[in-house]
């Protein structure tokens, strides 16, 4: 109640409520604070503030801000991996009552279940994201299905010198961790136990660094892999150097625009499996909407939330700034379908998608995987998987030094 009546504009004007997020280019998230403020009726302002351009320096401009008790941080655009964090400093707010059932409502499970922290949620997905496979189909007439098959393939062009790089994520970054759990849970494992106070890993963990070793030690690794992220991943595809691509559908627009040629064989398929039998779980990205603890004005801040991810502009997100939809709905929208033709691959992955380790400490934990896995070539699968589990057992009790 007492946050009703701070909400109450007072005479001088519509109450400001400032939006964190990561700077957007594309315009989608300006267009959806200006959306909102127009919903609102005169109540509130939605102001967009743009955060630094990597995920590091996101998270530290928000925790030194909600460290210092800042009323003015009212919407919070969290990384998938923060809201548990967030949530166990008492940085963020719980949803309740009518607005959680609002968040939940038409919302995919798994990117919820990103937001969601000791049972209670803590955010709204806002947008999210999945990676497929992406290759041409001038030399690669029938995708793979597996990563051994894709390795295969990737020998035979060589061999017939024919474009046959794997473009993946081999940089020592997040990336690199993204690509070790999609593997590890493609492969029926977890990189920590179902409550997260120790590491999990085992066999399935050894087969996922087998497989990364294996990618980087054969004719279908890029001689640049130890050191690309998704955007080199991307220019290399666009130049005609690879076969395949592991990344996210921003590549799809980007391909059609940098080398319409090359665009009319770009193809689309599932994540490759780890084992035939087992589906593959890629795991998926996004950012969760939270409202900021220390808020004055949360009652309308809760409310902006769910209009800045409501169906409108998600679907200008996703249009306009490449941005997958949690809402369920849009992907049989036909609006969206016409742009991304990909969109039931992108639905299916998602149904069966998995998410990063889901602890406070997850920012030691992914440090302590892409350090020791770095670089790809050089991993030794069973030392290395010790390693990990080792590092991990240390950040989930705070003891050791980050590496």
């Amino acid at each position: 109640m007492l946050a009703s009546a701070c909400d109450s504009p007072t005479g001088t004007g519509p109450v400001t409520l400032n939006w964190y997020n990561f700077p957007d280019d594309s315009g989608a998230l300006a267009t959806a604070a200006d959306n909102c403020t127009k919903a609102s009726g005169g109540r509130y302002r939605v102001a967009y503030n743009k955060l630094p351009r990597t995920a590091d320096g996101q998270r530290q401009q928000l925790v030194r801000r909600l460290a210092a008790r800042d009323s003015t941080v009212d919407i919070l655009g969290l990384d998938v991996t923060w809201p548990a964090e967030f949530a166990e400093a008492k940085w963020i707010l719980p949803w309740r009552g009518a607005n959680l059932r609002r968040a939940r409502q038409d919302t995919l499970e798994v990117p919820l279940e990103t937001a969601t922290w000791k049972g209670r949620l803590y955010a709204v997905p806002y947008n999210t994201n999945t990676q497929l496979l992406w290759y041409r189909d001038d030399i690669v007439p029938t995708p793979p299905t597996t990563w051994a098959e894709m390795l295969d393939m990737a020998r035979a062009l060589a061999e017939r010198g024919k474009p046959h790089y794997v473009e993946i994520q081999g940089a020592q970054y997040e990336g690199l961790t993204v690509w070790f759990n999609s593997l590890v849970e493609s492969a029926g494992g977890s990189i920590l136990n179902a409550r997260a106070t120790a590491p999990s890993l085992g066999p399935p963990a050894v087969r996922a660094a087998t497989v990364m070793r294996d990618l980087a030690t054969s004719p279908a690794a890029d001689p640049s892999l130890s050191n690309q992220m998704e955007d080199q991943n991307r220019l290399a595809m666009e130049s005609g150097t690879a076969a395949f691509e592991v990344n996210y559908p921003f590549v799809y627009p980007s391909m059609k625009a940098n080398n319409p040629k090359l665009f009319k064989n770009f193809r689309w398929a599932s994540y490759p499996r780890v084992q035939a039998g087992r589906p593959a779980k890629p795991t998926i990205g996004g950012i969760d909407l939270a409202v900021g603890a220390y808020s004055r004005h949360a009652g309308l801040a809760f409310e902006a939330a769910l209009c800045l991810r409501n169906r409108q502009n998600q679907m200008t997100a996703a249009l306009q700034g490449g941005l997958p939809p949690t809402l369920r709905s849009l992907y049989s929208d036909p609006a969206l379908v016409k742009d991304y033709p990909f969109a039931a691959q992108v639905l299916a992955a998602l149904e069966n998608a998995s998410i990063r380790p889901k602890t406070p400490a997850y920012q030691n934990v992914s440090i302590a995987i892409s350090h020791t896995l770095s670089p790809p070539s050089g991993i030794e699968p069973r030392s290395d998987v010790e390693r990990i589990g080792s590092l991990i057992q240390d950040a989930l009790e705070s003891k050791g030094l980050i590496p």
